[in-house]
C-alpha cells in the first residue's frame, strides 16, 4: 500500500490533502455498481436460464417438435437485445432469426402470410421473429403501408391462423415489449449519439414519438382482438432491460415441459415485468377511463 499520509496535491490553485480526496472518492463510490461489474453480474444471473434454453432447445429436436416466438412492440423497446440473450448459448444448428425487410413486389401480389410461412421452423428448431406479421397490426396500420381492407382482413382472419398453427403441433409464444415514451426517448437520443447504435435509428423511429398515440391505440385494438386462450399475448415491461430479458427467457422456459429441468431456479415471473394481455387491456381501459385516453 502506498503511503499517503501529509501528501498533498494542488487543485485550482489550492492545496489539499491527499487521503482526504481518497477517502472522498471511497465515500461517493461506497455502494455505487460500476458499470462494467453490473454488466457482468446481469450476465451471470443470466447464465442458468440461458442453460434452461438448451435443454428446451435439445427436448424440441429429440421429439421433433416447432416453435415460433415472435418478439413485437415499439421501436427501441428491447426485442433485439432480447434475442441475443435468448440465442446467446443455443445450438445454431436448431434455431434461426427472422427479421424482414420490406416486402417486394412480388411479395405485395402474394398472400399475406406467405412470406412469413416460408421462414417457418422445420421439426426440432425455433425460429424467433424480430417483429412478425403482426407488422401490419401494427406499423403497417400507423403509417398507412396498408389500405383498411388489408388492416380487416389481417385483424379477422390472423387468430384462426394461429389456431391452425397450435393444432399442428407448433409452440407459438407472442411477446409484446412495453417501454415507456419517456424511456424511448432516452434510447432514441442514445443511438443519435452514439456511433455504433446510430444505424438503429431509421425514418420511422424519428417518427415514433410524434406518433405515440397512434401506436398507443392500435396497440389496444391489437390486443383487443388478437389476445385468445389458445394464442395469448404476453407483456414485458421492457424499461428495465435486464429484467426484461430475464422474464421473458422465463416465459419462453414456461411454455413447455421438457427434460432435466432445474427446479432449484426460480421460474416464476415478476408481476411487474410480465403481465398478460388480457390484464394489459383492463390496466389500459382503466387509463382511458381515469385519464381520458391510453397512456402506453
Amino acid at each position: 500500500m502506498v503511503e499517503t499520509r501529509n501528501r498533498t496535491i494542488e487543485i485550482d490553485g489550492k492545496e489539499v490533502e491527499l487521503e482526504k480526496l481518497i477517502e472522498a472518492y471511497q465515500k461517493r463510490n461506497n455502494g455505487v455498481e460500476s458499470k462494467a461489474k453490473r454488466k457482468y453480474r446481469e450476465a451471470q444471473e443470466l447464465k442458468p436460464y440461458q442453460a434452461e434454453l438448451i435443454k428446451l432447445q435439445k427436448h424440441l429436436e429429440q421429439n421433433n417438435q416447432k416453435m415460433i416466438i415472435l418478439f413485437e412492440g415499439r421501436d427501441a423497446a428491447g426485442k433485439g437485445g432480447t434475442i441475443r440473450r435468448v440465442t446467446r448459448y443455443m445450438n445454431e444448428k436448431h434455431y434461426r432469426v427472422v427479421a424482414l425487410g420490406k416486402p417486394t413486389e412480388e411479395q405485395r401480389t402474394q398472400w399475406y402470410y406467405q412470406k412469413y410461412v416460408s421462414h417457418f421452423p422445420r421439426g426440432g428448431e425455433i425460429v424467433l421473429f424480430d417483429r412478425s406479421w403482426y407488422n401490419r397490426a401494427m406499423v403497417e396500420s400507423v403509417f398507412g403501408f396498408c389500405t383498411p381492407k388489408e388492416y380487416e382482413d389481417f385483424m379477422q382472419g390472423v387468430k384462426g391462423f394461429e389456431k391452425d398453427l397450435i393444432r399442428q403441433g407448433i409452440v407459438l409464444i407472442k411477446l409484446y415489449f412495453s417501454v415507456t415514451k419517456e424511456e424511448q426517448a432516452r434510447r432514441f437520443e442514445k443511438r443519435k449519439t452514439d456511433p455504433l447504435r446510430q444505424w438503429k435509428l431509421s425514418e420511422i423511429d424519428v417518427q415514433a414519438q410524434e406518433r405515440w398515440d397512434d401506436f398507443t391505440n392500435t396497440k389496444y385494438e391489437m390486443l383487443r382482438r388478437t389476445h385468445g386462450h389458445q394464442n395469448p399475448w404476453t407483456i414485458i415491461r421492457s424499461d428495465n432491460k435486464h429484467k426484461a430479458r430475464r422474464e421473458a427467457i422465463k416465459v419462453i422456459l414456461n411454455s413447455i415441459r421438457y427434460e432435466g429441468r432445474d427446479e432449484t431456479l426460480n421460474y416464476v415471473t415478476d408481476p411487474e415485468i410480465v403481465v398478460s394481455g388480457s390484464r394489459e387491456l383492463e390496466l389500459m381501459e382503466a387509463e382511458r377511463i381515469k385519464e381520458g385516453k391510453f397512456l402506453g
